[in-house]
């Protein structure tokens, strides 16, 4: 009798243990001396919840921080907490503060699993903060923006590339002489030209030939400037302005003929 008497008492034992272990895993938080239910019946705990219920969520979070004040080890409320962060009052690093605890303190959780999920979250958005992403349709626009400033500056290149070859063509069309000089001779005159044109017929003013007089010109080529042409020839640029009177010494023209007054 005595001996079934013993078996009863280990079975009732062992009957209690597998209780107590089923209730530690279905709660999925270690004893740390006051139950789950414990917590949640913390005066600021039940403070906490009720501004949850009406909305007030910064005062939820001071009230849910004064619970951890009197329990640091409360689970419940760093679930709360970092559930207030993480969905109500955005503060991704106080959320993964929170929910990193609650894990701490309950690492069998039902909801360990969609914590951790939470707490990656939580990291993206720490990181698009720091550096932020520009969206796809965001990226596409650019893309376009950068693909008709490309365009644009094709046609530019372009233009220039055409008038390049029309300004190479009309220096070939007229050759300067070197170094840009186009200086030529005049018609030599000769006494019997000179007499005829002025119908003197007097032999003895045919006797002395005429002076052979040249004018001189210069084609401008591309960077020059009237005051550098009048430097090159040693003259005024007065002198130039007046010789040439259609000349803008300040806009003077590629291929523009000037004439180059004398000293």
């Amino acid at each position: 009798m005595s001996t079934f008497a013993g078996m009863s008492f280990w079975i009732r034992f062992a009957l209690g243990v597998c209780v107590l272990a089923t209730g530690v895993v279905l709660n999925g938080c270690s004893s740390s001396g006051q139950s789950q239910l414990d917590e949640e019946k913390e005066p600021h705990f039940v403070l906490g919840k009720g501004r949850v219920n009406a909305m007030d969520f910064q005062g939820a979070i001071e009230a849910f921080e004064q619970s951890l004040e009197s329990n640091p080890h409360s689970s419940a409320a760093h679930f709360e907490l970092g559930w207030l962060y993480d969905e109500k009052v955005p503060d991704p690093a106080a959320a993964i503060y929170h929910y990193g605890q609650y894990l701490k303190l309950c690492p069998n959780a039902d909801n360990a699993e969609v914590i951790r999920q939470r707490i990656y979250r939580c990291k993206q958005q720490l990181a698009a903060d720091v550096l932020p992403l520009p969206s796809a349709p965001a990226a596409q626009q650019q893309l376009e923006r950068l693909a008709e400033q490309n365009r644009q500056l094709q046609d530019e290149v372009n233009k220039w590339r055409a008038y390049y070859a029309s300004q190479l063509a009309a220096a070939k069309t007229n050759t300067p002489a070197p170094d840009n000089d186009t200086t030529q001779p005049a018609p030599v005159q000769t006494a019997q030209n000179v007499v005829a044109a002025s119908g003197n017929a007097n032999p003895a003013h045919s006797a002395n030939p005429v002076t052979t007089v040249r004018a001189r010109t210069h084609t401008v080529a591309a960077g020059e400037t009237a005051v550098g042409i009048a430097r090159k020839y040693g003259v005024k640029l007065s002198a130039l302005e007046t010789a040439n009177p259609d000349m803008n010494p300040t806009r003077i023209r590629v291929g523009q003929v000037l004439k180059i007054p004398s000293n």
